[in-house]
């Protein structure tokens, strides 16, 4: 890939379209431009999905609480982008249900109607039809939820998924189809014209500090919460267009959950709902929304978030999770576009903003309407780059490791039809088919996979995004840590130096992950 973008440089040739960012929305707007037949690169500072797009709560949705806010149109766009995802990429999103407890005589009826509009809503694109339950049907669905002064409950149906597999095999789909993919290789100035407008930009790569020159009609800036700062390498005065606030999970033995069944928590005191939600085999517990200063690259759980989540929970099941049942914190933040109120009342529409430079600037969303927002952001950029008109191919392209009734592979499932390959390579190597640790299932020759396939360049990058080990159990994955390590070592060519050094920044990274 940096090879090809040295040989573009030497042509003085043009890319179409050159995108910074590696999450969600720059790996839509990839997919999306690639598949039309244009020539995409794009380059991400640290690994695809090392920010936001890992961190989300797993779910595809339209967004319950957006209809109490009035936001129709939203919601609607939303669960038609969900259907839509779980159309192209069945190997990884699925219908989950999910039951609102009702303890009040008012919850059901007042759930109900609200539930039935979101059902209404959905159309054809529906993923199951909501209805009122009894406290019988509500706690078989349930059975860790707290049964006293339970009145019964509501069921509705959403998407579930696994975000960063999803990613990789965005990034996947955008090579499948011409585009020109780099991690580890951030933007660090942006070129302009003879008159003053964006034509490209500079790359360095981050392993071996080579600086990359990459000329294009269009820049995109997809960046998430750190937007700003790429639009002030354009201009560096220009008005902050972005806040910024985090969302914390925790995650806990799949006992405390039992069964198939999500629970709903539709009011917290933060104004925002809480899932509980059953994800590979653990529980996952979110969200908050906390106001924070500016975009981190590992952004810190606060203490009170914490405290939130495991009193919030615990209110409402049996066996109230405690900080040492704690297998790992992560947190997320939330690109919001500025606005009045409280950040959890900010709107999840996106927004595409072209500054006077001419670089273009897609922000704010969510995770579901990744493809339709990827869809409106290449519009804009063939109509400003003045680049060849072409439709839009996204809603019906399928997206690698595409497989219908994957269930049957096991853990493998979130690789598709790519599973195939992965038992192969452990059928070739019996070290490759032993598990990387007894709490997890992860196996080696997933290390070598990622290595070999899905551009995986370090250990966290195994642990964190192509396998999910440290968002399931932080210390299992720093035990995995070392093992991982000498995979990876041999499958890229490093040596024992690598290895020790790769082992201590892990650990100090997943030491975050953990609650004390």
């Amino acid at each position: 890939m940096i090879r090809k973008i040295r040989t573009r440089a030497a042509e003085n040739k043009p890319w179409d379209i050159a995108v910074i960012g590696g999450g969600a929305t720059g790996m839509g707007v990839a997919v999306d431009a690639a598949a039309r037949g244009l020539d995409v690169v794009l380059v991400e500072a640290h690994d695809f999905g090392k920010g936001t797009s890992s961190r989300s709560t797993k779910l595809v949705h339209g967004g319950v609480r957006y209809l109490e806010q009035g936001n129709v149109s939203l919601v609607m766009s939303a669960l038609k982008e969900r259907g839509l995802l779980r159309q192209n990429a069945p190997h990884l999103v699925h219908d989950l249900a999910f039951v609102v407890p009702n303890y009040s005589w008012w919850e059901a009826p007042f759930y109900g109607i609200g539930l039935k509009l979101y059902d209404l809503l959905a159309g054809k694109y529906g993923f199951g039809v909501s209805k009122v339950l009894s406290k019988e049907e509500t706690l078989a669905l349930l059975p860790a939820l707290e049964p006293e002064e339970l009145r019964g409950g509501v069921i509705y149906y959403d998407g579930q998924f696994d975000d960063a597999r999803l990613l990789i095999h965005l990034a996947m789909t955008a090579a499948d189809h011409g585009a020109t993919l780099v991690n580890y290789c951030p933007a660090v100035t942006v070129t302009r014209d003879a008159e003053g407008y964006v034509n490209g930009l500079t790359a360095r790569d981050a392993e071996t500090g080579e600086e990359l020159a990459i000329p294009a009609r269009m820049v995109v800036n997809a960046t998430g919460v750190f937007t700003d700062e790429v639009r002030r390498l354009a201009d560096p005065n220009a008005e902050p267009l972005m806040v910024t606030s985090q969302g914390i999970h925790l995650v806990f033995d799949r006992s405390f959950l039992k069964g198939d069944t999500a629970l709903m928590v539709p009011r917290t005191s933060d104004g925002r709902v809480l899932f509980v939600i059953p994800w590979h085999g653990h529980a996952v517990a979110g969200t908050t929304d906390t106001p924070v200063d500016g975009p981190s690259l590992e952004p810190r759980p606060f203490e009170e978030e914490i405290d939130f989540i495991l009193d919030t929970a615990g209110r409402y099941l049996t066996r109230p999770p405690g900080r040492a049942d704690v297998l790992a914190v992560y947190v997320g933040l939330r690109p919001l576009v500025k606005g009045e109120g409280k950040t959890s009342a900010l709107s999840r529409d996106h927004t595409i903003h072209v500054d006077g430079s001419g670089l273009l600037t897609i922000t704010g969303g969510k995770w579901t309407t990744y493809r339709h927002m990827a869809e409106d952001c290449v519009d804009h950029a063939i109509t400003l780059g003045k680049l060849r008109e072409e439709p839009c191919a996204t809603r019906n392209l399928r997206i690698h490791g595409y497989l219908e009734n994957a269930e049957s592979l096991g853990s493998l499932e979130v690789y598709g039809a790519d599973a195939q390959a992965i038992q192969s390579l452990a059928r070739s190597d019996a070290e490759l088919a032993k598990p990387l640790h007894p709490e997890l299932p992860y196996i080696g020759a997933e290390v070598v996979w990622a290595a070999r396939a899905e551009m995986a360049r370090t250990v966290e990058d195994v642990l964190a995004r192509r396998t999910r080990a440290l968002f399931l159990n932080a210390r299992a994955a720093m035990a995995m840590a070392e093992p991982v390590a000498r995979l990876l070592a041999t499958e890229l060519g490093l040596d024992a130096a690598w290895v020790k050094g790769q082992i201590i920044d892990f650990d100090m990274l997943a030491a975050q992950y953990t609650v004390k």
